[in-house]
């Protein structure tokens, strides 16, 4: 399976298709006539013109006014790949370094950042042969764009850095020899192409966003399971209630749990109570927030994948050389603060959810075990849920609200959208693990339900988990548990999709 490279619109649908299923990539006879067109017209910009260019014929940041005679100009390219590639932390993981090339590759593709076609042509043989640049975390102020993350997933191109291939860490001169490819010589200007640019925040960004999509149908399937064993009561999610308030994520689940639980004997079964704590009543209200942010952040992300993003951008048709700032990350870091707070709400709501299924509530024996005392039960597990959750709080404070000046002023206002990026890597992954630790439990506690039944939906759901993960008659060990819990979440699909 192969995907063009083209001016088309790519959705971030497309790219989790492209990654999930190892499709090659290839660039368009139309993108390689913009990319040359844009290269020749730099070329001769450069030869003809006497003002300096920013990056192109000078130095970088602060030394913007340090002018660089022709000679060096292909030295300074190369410079500025080695001098920025600072990165520290944490290795980026293959999966989002690849998504990393298929956006700088895109963003090259259209034309307006002077690059060389081989240079491109190299990118897409790293994508298509899974040689994935060796990046780190941390480094980049999501200002000047991805400088560091972008230096070093570039360096490879002209023989430096490293580079995971194969599952072996080598050298970027090492894998070019392998794979009989010719280090590039880099022009003027694309070094700088190559590292300004906001793919580094971008591809953290598409991750979380798929990563999201999926854990807030598993949320809502999970919630139905939780609701069925507390026992707890349907009225909250009848469709006249969220009409009076009509926001669009909280219609949607309300109904999506209405056809999750519809057809349960334990919701037919009659109650004297008539209100459930809120963690299961406004389900619809929390959730549905959380969807309505996705889709805000989805749309935002969506126009910056589609995008140039490197500086200065290159219009041929304007004749036009221009030093300007899109790749500040300003846009897509208030989002990504914004994400990770409605993500975090899915995991803060999950645990309370747990609270009382191990309360020894609603007729379900402490911590859900039949012999509490002598037995632990499903105690802990709450304990770990809250202690992630807490640590989700934390990583909630936005980093877009902070700006460190670089560049000896010159930069001096930086978006800190890398930082964002992370922090919303890593709430998505809590809360992936508290959410399967609240399947745990509401599998568990289902158990005691019996001989009641749950949705047809539920029980298909219940079922399928059960092929991995046991009742537990007695304590058991129980972290291997929460891991089988994990990747049962992270291989299958909601219920009810």
């Amino acid at each position: 399976m192969v995907h063009q490279i083209s001016a088309e619109h790519l959705t971030i649908e497309r790219i989790g298709e492209i990654i999930k299923n190892g499709y090659k990539i290839e660039l368009s006879e139309d993108a390689k006539q913009r990319i040359v067109r844009c290269r020749e017209y730099l070329d001769k910009k450069i030869a003809e013109t006497k003002t300096p260019i920013y990056g192109v014929t000078t130095g970088f940041g602060s030394l913007c006014n340090v002018s660089i005679g022709k000679d060096h100009l292909a030295q300074l390219q190369i410079n500025l790949m080695m001098s920025h590639a600072c990165g520290t932390g944490d290795r980026v993981p293959n999966e989002i370094v690849k998504i990393m090339l298929l956006l700088k590759i895109q963003s090259l593709s259209y034309g307006y950042s002077g690059c060389k076609l081989d240079t491109v042509e190299r990118l897409v043989d790293f994508f298509n042969n899974e040689v994935y640049p060796i990046v780190y975390m941390q480094g980049s102020l999501g200002a000047s764009g991805d400088l560091v993350p972008l230096a070093h997933l570039c360096l490879p191109l002209v023989g430096l850095g490293e580079v995971e291939y194969k599952g072996k860490i080598m050298t970027g001169a090492e894998v070019l020899r392998k794979n009989g490819w010719k280090p590039i010589q880099l022009g003027s200007k694309e070094g700088l192409a190559l590292l300004n640019g906001t793919q580094n925040m971008s591809a953290f960004a598409v991750w979380a966003i798929l990563n999201s999509q999926r854990l807030s149908d598993w949320a809502d399937a999970i919630a139905a399971m939780s609701l069925d064993a507390y026992c707890g009561l349907v009225e909250p999610f009848t469709d006249a209630v969220h009409q009076v308030r009509p926001h669009k994520g909280q219609i949607e689940t309300a109904r999506r749990m209405r056809e999750l639980l519809e057809g349960s004997e334990i919701v037919e079964k009659p109650k004297s109570y008539v209100q459930d704590p809120y963690s299961f009543r406004c389900v619809p209200q929390v959730h549905g927030a959380m969807k309505d942010t996705l889709a805000y952040v989805y749309s935002v992300i969506d126009t910056e994948i589609n995008s140039a993003t490197d500086n200065p951008t290159v219009c041929p048709d304007d004749d036009l050389v221009i030093s300007a700032g899109n790749f500040h990350g300003e846009p897509i870091a208030l989002p990504m603060d914004f994400l990770a707070i409605a993500v975090s709400e899915l995991a803060n709501i999950s645990e309370r959810r747990i609270y009382k299924l191990v309360s020894g509530t609603r007729g379900l024996p402490s911590f859900l075990v039949a012999n509490p005392g002598v037995n632990s039960g499903f105690m802990i597990t709450q304990y770990t849920a809250a202690s992630v959750v807490s640590l989700n709080k934390s990583l909630c404070t936005p980093s877009s609200v902070d700006s460190i000046p670089s560049s000896q002023g010159q930069e001096d206002h930086v978006s800190m959208g890398a930082n964002a990026a992370i922090k919303l890597y890593k709430v998505v992954l809590n809360t992936e693990r508290v959410l399967a630790i609240e399947l745990f439990n509401a599998a568990q506690a289902l158990e005691f339900r019996r001989p009641l039944k749950s949705s047809p939906v539920i029980q298909r759901l219940f079922k399928s988990y059960r092929e991995v993960v046991p009742f537990i008659v007695n304590d058991e060990v129980m972290y291997p548990y929460i891991k089988r819990s994990i990747d049962f979440l992270e291989n299958n699909a909601p219920a009810y999709k």
